[in-house]
């Protein structure tokens, strides 16, 4: 392996903020050095909690998960944040709202925080996410959060990648039965109804909760249903509680390496489909 290689890799493990951000910059742009990286970081990985935040557009994911980093922090957690926003149709980037919000974070050390252009991937995540995801648990981040773009239902790429989903719904937003359908419904380990203090939280909490009536318990976990109000910081310790606590359980029912072991057949069938398609298309 290239020197130069090894010293990167050897950078981003000690956690070098500029290093890290360097490598996930090749990530994106599939640089062969990239794959490189990946193969010298792979058994530094495993160690981090991945966290998903999906939902619609408007529901606070960014708030939420801000202040998530925040409480992680506040135990001295190392975080990790990969927020996947819309691509910009001029530079073909990060239209970067999210790093935006959570400036707050900026001269903490012990937090990374990235914004990745979809660059046209559906699904809700970045082609890069979990190359990117990996890189920051070889560097020690000990809590990922992942946030989705917020495209909506077919917004479900996110439970391949995260130990632990968390859906977002807020009240007022049109047909709340029909924004609960589909592929929202079966990904969710907790539902989170944000912006709680609005007119229609009620209502929108017992439809949820009819709904997931119907719904068979996954390996003995029924997923709660809380309230929180992120810009006032309301509701997010109960929200990690209930992270910490699906932790706990998957970890005790094997669950989590069960989901690790489908995560990589599917990562090495994607990136032989990929290698493929390379070949096909040079």
């Amino acid at each position: 392996m290239p020197v130069k290689v090894e010293t990167w890799a050897k950078q981003i493990r000690a956690g070098d903020i500029r290093a890290i951000s360097r490598a996930i910059t090749a990530i994106e742009d599939r640089l062969p050095v990239a794959d490189e990286l990946l193969r010298s970081l792979f058994f530094d990985t495993g160690q981090a909690f991945r966290i998903g935040v999906t939902g619609a557009p408007g529901t606070g994911k960014s708030t939420l998960v801000d202040r998530l980093a925040a409480f992680y922090r506040g135990k001295e957690q190392p975080v990790g944040v990969i927020a996947v926003d819309p691509t910009s149709p001029f530079t073909g980037g990060a239209i970067l709202g999210d790093r935006i919000r959570m400036q707050g974070h900026a001269g903490d050390r012990g937090i990374f925080i990235r914004s990745m252009a979809t660059r046209g991937f559906l699904g809700g995540l970045s082609r890069s996410t979990a190359d990117a995801a990996l890189l920051l648990d070889a560097a020690g981040k000990k809590i990922l959060l992942i946030e989705t773009v917020g495209v909506g239902q077919d917004e479900v790429d996110i439970v391949r990648l995260a130990d632990c989903t968390v859906v977002l719904l807020v009240p007022g937003f049109g047909d709340d039965v029909q924004n609960m359908k589909a592929g929202l419904m079966e990904i969710g380990d907790l539902f989170v109804i944000n912006k709680a203090d609005r007119e229609g939280a009620d209502r929108l909490e017992q439809q949820l909760r009819a709904m997931l009536q119907l719904a068979p318990e996954r390996n003995g976990w029924k997923p709660p249903i809380l309230r929180a109000v992120a810009t006032e910081g309301r509701g997010i310790e109960e929200v990690a509680a209930s992270i910490a606590e699906f932790e706990r359980q998957i970890l005790e029912n094997g669950q989590r390496e069960a989901k690790k072991i489908a995560h990589w057949k599917r990562r090495l069938l994607e990136l032989l489909e990929a290698r493929l398609i390379e070949r096909a298309m040079g």
